[in-house]
């Protein structure tokens, strides 16, 4: 499994935040995708590795600037995890 951190600037409200988490999951099967406009990042978890170019051109193709692309394994937390 792989976590992305993708730094997202205009989002200025939640309609925002849904227009790029629904931009993500139309062009990718994800598990997860999260986005926060306070943060100004979406966080997407999915099994497979995105090409990050694709990823790139769907959430600007929403209209909002895309900036750095962190990927990073992730592990699901277990019930009492940190």
């Amino acid at each position: 499994m792989w976590k992305y951190t993708i730094q997202v600037g205009g989002m200025m409200c939640g309609m925002c935040e849904s227009h790029v988490n629904d931009a993500v999951r139309k062009a990718f099967p994800v598990k997860k995708v999260t986005s926060s406009r306070s943060k100004k990042e979406t966080v997407v978890i999915t099994e497979a590795e995105l090409d990050q170019e694709a990823l790139r051109e769907a959430i600007s193709s929403t209209g909002y600037d895309v900036g750095e692309i962190r990927k990073e394994p992730w592990q699901k937390k277990g019930l009492f995890g940190r």
